[in-house]
């Protein structure tokens, strides 16, 4: 039995969740920062060797229209750094909207911490991957 694990890569921060082992659930698990890219990948690698993790899950921003953006470029050459794992991109248009119209449902503030939208928003890229992908 297995996880997998689900990232929301942003130039400051790293939004991180985790699947239960019925690949069913996707639970927030943390926020690393970014920068220096080679600790973020570091306690990346960490949560994943504790919580045997097989996949991981990364969520890309495409444009509106489909194509490949800076930030998209971005996140694809960072998720290519993380070794040992399998690497999945998944289109991540619009969550972060959708991250914060969820926080705002359960009445927490997230103004002040933005790290709790990038883990809503990948409790969001982990949830449409389990929804749609045959694992």
């Amino acid at each position: 039995m297995y996880k997998v694990m689900a990232l929301d890569i942003g130039t400051k921060r790293i939004g991180v969740a985790l699947s239960d082992y019925l690949l069913m659930i996707a639970n927030g698990h943390s926020c690393i920062n970014r920068i220096p890219e080679d600790k973020a990948i570091e306690q990346i690698l960490k949560i994943a060797k504790e919580n045997n993790v097989q996949k991981i899950v990364a969520g890309i921003p495409y444009n509106m229209d489909g194509t490949k953006g800076f930030q998209a470029n971005d996140c694809i050459s960072f998720a290519s750094k993380i070794p040992g794992y399998e690497i999945i991109f998944e289109d991540e248009r619009l969550t972060s909207g959708e991250a914060e119209a969820n926080l705002r449902a359960k009445k927490i503030d997230f103004r002040k911490n933005k790290g709790l939208v990038d883990i809503e928003s990948a409790c969001i890229i982990l949830e449409q991957y389990l929804a749609g992908k045959s694992l």
